[in-house]
């Protein structure tokens, strides 16, 4: 049995991890690589370690497109088996898979109309609409806790990850004909007690394990503190007579913003101050949300049940439309503006903070990981001139990070996490989806709580387990 990592190794973006047990290829996650834009394509178009036509199945652990946004090339390549996700996951891929199409087609419109300017010939997306939609027939969705059996001698199951709606650890009971062996891949580990979701599962027996890292080395600010910083930062933006722009990723964070802001107002903790969502993927994966009360929490999955809507309340202002999206830029009154992309790389969020960020009134708020070479990590830098839109715009707006938000486990959430193994029974520890610092210092912690073959591998690095 041989593993070899191909995405998310000593980086955050780009999830794929190959598999292959007996004479069978199973491609764990299938992810987009975000960063510069020539390397981005390169990487994104180019599987190199296998040909997709030589992959049996791939199993997905949630519809994050750093996880699940190759899978339209991996098929229009050749790949024709079989996909296996939550029945959560597989309806978010469904809008998120589409949504990446159209932004790369317009994305390459765009392109095409300069290249043609200087004469150069055109180039094509990635995938396009067509690519993403036939992706969808090839799901197979499988509840959590639910075993079954993917190839000869392989059988998942999904464990609840805690980190997006339908986000599962995979878990490998794995029989290669000399003994079993248990493998299992945390995808992106969530938090306990978050807003909206369960807690992750507890796992305690494992051979061999394939943990992410994107926090390594660093510490969340407290969950029951959220509602007070939000708060804060509302009123003091209010109070200058500014607009709260905050770019979020359309699945769970713009819900679990939209909801603490429903508690807020609830509570008369803040003043009604208008409140947009402006992207329609996040509109759709709300949606999305309604439809599988069976991953909430059990306070949220009361309020659902009782048809008390936690996402669509009096003061959230749902928008689809580019015309009432470009209204927003002549509204001059205190509002709060939620918008994808999540690292402010794509989609509307690039018009509001080309619109806001010149304005010392306004605040731009960062309430999740910013990968390097992105917008949104050079805002977090305060770069005093930002690039948006091939245009110069000066930064004045205050810029405030959150970490409360984050849905990732931390240092300590991942360490706590890991303890629980059998020390004696975990052979093997491979450190994933994380940069180079992240995975020191979580392996120098692990380390030191008597863990031992912890490694980080490299881009195409494999090993025999």
């Amino acid at each position: 049995m041989q593993i070899q990592f191909i995405g998310a190794a000593q980086t955050v973006t780009g999830s794929m991890h190959l598999l292959e047990v007996n004479g069978k290829r199973i491609l764990l996650d299938c992810g987009f690589f975000q960063g510069k834009r020539a390397e981005s394509i390169s990487l994104n178009k180019n599987f190199g370690y296998f040909h997709p036509a030589q992959i049996d199945a791939v199993i997905l652990s949630h519809a994050h497109i750093d996880h699940s946004g190759n899978l339209p090339n991996l098929v229009k390549q050749g790949f024709t088996g079989p996909i296996y996700s939550t029945p959560a996951t597989r309806d978010l891929s469904g809008i998120m898979l589409t949504d990446s199409a159209k932004i790369q087609e317009q994305d390459t419109e765009f392109l095409n109309k300069k290249l043609a300017k200087r004469g150069e010939p055109p180039v094509s997306p990635i995938y396009d609409t067509e690519d993403a939609l036939a992706v969808m027939p090839l799901f197979v969705s499988v509840s959590y806790h639910h075993e079954i059996n993917v190839a000869d001698g392989v059988h998942l199951t999904f464990l609840d990850a805690g980190h997006i709606l339908g986000s599962a650890m995979v878990h490998l009971r794995i029989n290669d004909g000399r003994d079993e062996k248990i493998i299992l891949f945390t995808g992106d580990l969530g938090r306990r007690n978050m807003p909206l979701l369960r807690n992750p599962d507890e796992v305690r027996e494992a051979d061999v394990l394939l943990s992410e890292s994107t926090y390594g080395g660093r510490h969340h600010d407290p969950i029951q503190g959220m509602e007070d910083q939000l708060k804060e930062v509302i009123l003091r933006t209010i109070k200058r007579g500014g607009k709260v722009v905050i770019p979020a990723f359309s699945v769970e964070r713009t819900q679990e913003i939209t909801y603490t802001l429903h508690r807020l107002f609830e509570s008369k903790a803040l003043p009604r101050i208008p409140v947009f969502v402006d992207s329609p993927l996040s509109v759709n994966a709300t949606e999305v949300f309604r439809l599988h009360p069976e991953c909430f929490n059990r306070d949220i999955f009361k309020m659902v049940i009782a048809h008390d809507d936690p996402f669509g309340f009096e003061y959230i202002n749902y928008i689809r439309s580019v015309e009432d999206s470009k209204r927003l830029n002549d509204m001059k009154e205190p509002m709060v503006i939620i918008s994808a992309s999540g690292m402010c790389e794509s989609g509307r969020i690039l018009h509001h903070l080309a619109n806001n960020i010149g304005d010392p009134k306004n605040t731009v708020l960062i309430v999740g990981y910013q990968a390097p070479d992105t917008l949104g990590r050079r805002i977090l830098n305060h770069q005093p001139e930002l690039r948006i839109f091939g245009e110069t715009f000066p930064l004045k707006a205050e810029v405030v990070e959150m970490h409360s938000f984050s849905a990732h486990a931390d240092h300590d959430d991942i360490v706590s996490f890991v303890e629980k193994f059998d020390k004696q029974r975990l052979k093997r520890i491979f450190l994933v989806h994380g940069e180079a610092d992240a995975q020191t210092a979580l392996q120098r912690s692990l380390s030191q709580k008597g863990y031992k073959n912890i490694s980080a591998p490299k881009k195409g690095e494999s090993f025999t387990i």
